[in-house]
């Protein structure tokens, strides 16, 4: 995985950046993700309001060993 997911990654590029982003997310509520809201809202944005701990989800966003 080269680029680093970030709390402004918009979601939908967080999907294409690490293959195991949809586990993930839905282990944190985040259980639309091919919903419109997806193409514009970014995974700090939605941590903030499925009450996700942000920096824990990034790290198992940006871990390659996943």
């Amino acid at each position: 995985m080269e680029k680093k997911i970030t709390e402004n990654t918009i979601i939908t590029d967080a999907l294409e950046i690490n293959p195991n982003a949809p586990e993930i997310l839905m282990k944190y509520g985040m259980h639309c993700l091919g919903c419109a809201i997806a193409h514009g809202e970014t995974v700090g944005e939605a941590a903030e309001v499925h009450g996700a701990d942000l920096e824990r989800m990034l790290e198992e966003l940006n871990n390659v060993e996943q």
